[in-house]
């Protein structure tokens, strides 16, 4: 049993593969440990300076008045108003995304394959415009914008579509390409179910995950966008936060800490959401 489990290997042999399996480890904590000091020490040493009081005591005034919302709108009316129009970002963003992105893409995955490549040269191509370039282009599209709809902050919705593409095309399409969408597809047909049903209810229960991947992916590109916002003069959660730093550098700085936290909450739940589907076992059809 013992020459099964070592797979018959010499002890010389053995140890060598022992002592590098430890060098291996160690170098992991080594590099696990040296990139979690790189990216903590700079969030800690945000929220040491938020709640740093007078004479150097320790405070969490700024927290408190963070996470009071009536008081933070009478206090920085501005920064509630970037709060309100980011989060009504969020919202319409996504939703704008996925009732555009989600069934276009099943539609060309199950009728038009031929189109696949093109619609994903479409989804991608913002991802090699650079966001300033972007602005330039959508400059007197937003004149128009304005002219029909208004200044609202709101109207962000439609380029911040654009700027999520190639991210949620790229988790909804993984999501598609992990079943055999074709299969489900000629089954539910086979039963009588109209393209409607195979899209909504058989397709689309197999890609939540990545839907939701999608999803988390929108809300932290809208939280974290600036130049768009800033260059066409709306108001968000990034712009405002660019403002008040002029006026309140610890609420600035506890706002940013608070988005940073909240967009890496989004991250992990992404990952835990990808990680469960990957461990999902596959069942014995033997």
């Amino acid at each position: 049993m013992a020459g099964l489990a070592t797979g018959g290997l010499p002890p010389r042999r053995q140890g060598l593969m022992r002592r590098r399996a430890r060098r291996q480890r160690a170098f992991r904590w080594v590099v696990v440990t040296v990139l979690g000091v790189f990216f903590l020490l700079p969030l800690l040493a945000m929220l040491e300076f938020t709640t740093r009081g007078a004479g150097g005591r320790l405070s969490f005034d700024t927290w408190r008045l963070l996470f009071d919302w009536g008081r933070l709108r009478a206090t920085y009316p501005d920064l509630s108003v970037g709060i309100t129009d980011s989060a009504g970002l969020v919202v319409l963003t996504v939703l704008l995304m996925l009732v555009l992105l989600v069934p276009t893409v099943i539609w060309v995955r199950l009728r038009l394959p031929r189109l696949r490549r093109v619609v994903e040269f479409i989804c991608l191509l913002p991802l090699t415009i650079p966001a300033i370039v972007l602005v330039v282009g959508l400059a007197p599209v937003y004149a128009w914008v304005t002219y029909f709809l208004g200044g609202s902050s709101l109207t962000l919705t439609f380029a911040y579509t654009i700027l999520v593409l190639p991210y949620a095309y790229r988790a909804i399409d993984a999501g598609l390409s992990s079943i055999d969408v074709r299969t489900l597809a000629e089954a539910a047909r086979g039963l009588g179910a109209g393209w409607g049903t195979v899209m909504w209810r058989v397709v689309l229960p197999n890609i939540r995950s990545a839907v939701m991947s999608a999803a988390f992916l929108t809300v932290a590109l809208v939280l974290g966008e600036f130049t768009i916002a800033s260059l066409l003069n709306r108001s968000n959660l990034q712009v405002a936060i660019n403002l008040l730093g002029k006026s309140s550098a610890g609420m600035s700085v506890a706002v940013s800490l608070a988005a940073l936290v909240l967009a890496f909450v989004l991250l992990m739940l992404l990952s835990l959401v990808g990680g469960r589907r990957r461990g999902i076992p596959k069942e014995n059809n033997s």
